[in-house]
């Protein structure tokens, strides 16, 4: 059975502390108030899922881009806080995408 990498597991804690300590995404991020996510369980749902979703591996777990994962999860909550902030390269559907286990699961994806 597969686990998650040590890098990838690394990866998700170091996001995951940089989210609560109000210091992803900087200097994207600085100076902006992004604490209405902590309120708001959908758009921390969305963030996690824009990491996770954009996050790539070489075949040995190795993270390869995680800085980049993080801006476009920077980028998604700093367009949610400041309408005026416009994401380029927009967030595509690939990275958006929402998935559930369950749904993999009733889609035969998972064995």
């Amino acid at each position: 059975m597969k686990k998650l990498s040590y890098s990838f597991s690394g990866a998700l804690r170091t996001f995951s502390f940089w989210i609560v300590n109000g210091t992803v995404g900087y200097p994207l991020l600085e100076g902006i108030d992004y604490s209405c996510i902590f309120e708001e369980p959908s758009m921390m749902e969305q963030t996690y899922a824009i990491f996770a979703n954009v996050i790539e591996m070489d075949d040995d777990g190795n993270v390869l881009n995680a800085k980049y994962a993080e801006k476009r999860a920077a980028q998604f909550i700093r367009n949610y806080v400041d309408k005026d902030y416009v994401v380029e390269p927009p967030l595509e559907g690939w990275e958006v995408e929402l998935y559930s286990c369950e749904s993999r699961l009733n889609n035969n994806t998972i064995s």
